[in-house]
């Protein structure tokens, strides 16, 4: 770790000066039609399906070819994308979705409300890592004609939630594609049909994602004619290449923070935390109960207590990290609790105390333990934190072999194989704890869902606390079983939160429409166009 204190803190201050001003004026006011958008595509997905798999590596791809029922607008309130209109009984049971009309797949096949069904019940509450939580009690969807799906719950589903949620869990599949066989495996899952303002055109792995610009679009034809995500897993390369003009977007702290830190200070670029509101992410620590010691809680806490979480963010993460408190972060005003629960400050004596407890004597060496711990390749700040760990580990006796795997890699060794004691990655919150943050804590998940309790942890207490929060429909009460859920969840310690933070998009100044909601790296970019 060769990275200093003052190096963050300019990375920091530089980007926070852009922040100020990230929508620079340029003579050129009038959409510009045509040109070619290249992307920064830095960790590969082996799925592309939204409506499969909840990610943001899917999103920045396929956001742009299949659409959600509803999205965010620049005020961070719901908007219908295909559906037009909905509205909910007071018992919260019943949902009702007027569908757009006159919307095609990328076939030429109708978009209708049996896609809307299958895609429901076939994909969000069988497969879809965050909406099998989330439609857990989805009982039907009828379809009394074409334009309209009601969604049947068997408890109630809080309409706001639901609207929270389908922005990133409401994507719709085509019917006709994928009725027939396993959803899982459909060969359109790496190549997919949507209803967007982008068509699919190739995927060549490891090096780009083609998707051309779609005239029979509802909107009407998007400004770009192409999209181009460029497969390049080298950070430094990747901001080399858009110095050199050949990248005009790196997306979720895509770059080194010292790359981001040059790149903002340069006219050509714009360097902010803009658009990202809607996904403020934490950094986790997560442990593999099948690990006898890590099913031990002390094992656990001496693990959080020997690591300085907030000497690692004043030294390498600067002013766009703050010290976590738990799965719900500070930006979530309706829901955060407050700091005031069981918390696991840097107490190097405390965590030599409690190993000792556990019976984890020191050995040869001075070595209690060994551990594999696997980083998620989605980010820097991941990279810097597995080593972080492995240091401060050390320090109190436990050995720590990190191992490092591409996107596909990490995501089976961890969520589908298993093979870890620890991983670190991303926990990104969207907008209500019920959409991404308590699949990571309820039992039951689908085997192999990546961002889920795949942990083989279980608690039926906690499990009780996030099905009644997900079904409650009084507010004030909600937020009082999330502070539960909280303060019971931090207690047990299944995974670890301490830090939060905010992407930071870096992109070309000629950009225009861009970063205008608060997932705009995830939307459509039907508006987005080129200044010359």
């Amino acid at each position: 770790m060769n990275f200093t204190r003052r190096a963050a803190l300019m990375t920091s201050a530089a980007i926070a000066a852009n922040v100020v001003d990230p929508f620079r004026a340029f003579a050129q006011t009038a959409p510009r039609k045509g040109g070619v958008f290249v992307v920064h595509y830095g960790a590969e997905q082996r799925q592309l399906n939204p409506s499969i798999q909840a990610s943001t590596g899917v999103y920045i791809v396929s956001g742009k070819i299949q659409e959600p029922l509803v999205d965010l607008d620049a005020a961070g309130n719901p908007v219908g994308v295909l559906a037009e209109s909905w509205e909910s009984t007071p018992d919260g049971k019943t949902i009702t979705f007027k569908l757009r009309r006159n919307v095609t797949w990328h076939d030429g096949k109708p978009f209708t409300s049996a896609d809307v069904q299958f895609t429901a019940m076939e994909m969000w509450k069988k497969v879809l890592n965050y909406g099998t939580t989330l439609q857990l009690f989805l009982t039907a969807v009828d379809t009394p004609d074409p334009h309209t799906a009601i969604f049947r719950y068997e408890r109630p589903m809080p309409l706001n939630l639901l609207l929270r949620a389908l922005p990133d869990l409401g994507y719709i599949t085509a019917k006709h594609l994928y009725e027939n066989g396993d959803v899982r495996q459909n060969p359109l899952n790496l190549a997919p049909v949507g209803t967007g303002p982008f068509k699919f055109v190739q995927y060549e792995r490891g090096q780009h994602i083609i998707a051309d610009r779609h005239d029979g679009y509802w909107k009407g034809p998007a400004n770009l004619d192409r999209i181009v995500w460029r497969v390049i897993t080298d950070r430094s390369a990747a901001a080399a290449q858009m110095e050199a003009g050949q990248l005009h977007y790196s997306p979720f702290s895509g770059l080194t923070i010292s790359d981001m830190a040059r790149l903002a200070k340069d006219r050509r670029f714009i360097v902010s935390t803009k658009g990202n509101e809607g996904n403020a992410r934490t950094n986790t620590l997560e442990f593999n109960f099948r690990r006898r010691e890590l099913a031990d809680i002390k094992v656990r806490q001496a693990i959080a207590h020997a690591i300085n979480v907030p000497f690692f963010i004043e030294n390498f993460l600067g002013d766009f990290a703050k010290l976590g408190t738990g799965p719900i972060p500070s930006v979530s005003t309706d829901f955060y609790p407050g700091p005031n629960t069981p918390q696991y400050p840097y107490d190097k004596a405390r965590a030599i105390r409690l190993l000792d407890e556990a019976g984890l004597r020191p050995g040869a060496g001075g070595t209690r333990l060994t551990l594999r711990l696997l980083p998620a390749p989605w980010g820097e700040d991941i990279s810097l934190w597995a080593t972080f760990i492995q240091q401060s580990l050390g320090e109190v006796g436990i050995r720590v072999e990190v191992v490092r795997n591409d996107g596909g890699g990490f995501l089976k060794s961890v969520y589908a194989d298993h093979a870890f004691d620890l991983a670190t990655g991303w926990h990104q919150y969207r907008n209500d704890p019920a959409v991404s943050t308590t699949v990571w804590y309820r039992s039951g998940q689908p085997a192999g869902a990546p961002w889920t309790n795949q942990w083989g942890w279980k608690d039926d207490v906690i499990d009780k606390v996030i099905d009644d929060a997900a079904t409650e429909v009084d507010p004030v009460k909600r937020k009082a079983l999330y502070a539960e859920f909280v303060t019971k969840a931090n207690a047990a310690l299944p995974l670890w939160m301490p830090i939060e933070q905010i992407f930071v998009t870096t992109i070309t100044a000629r950009a225009r429409n861009h970063s205008n909601t608060p997932r705009w790296g995830s939307s459509s970019w039907h508006d987005l166009w080129l200044a010359e």
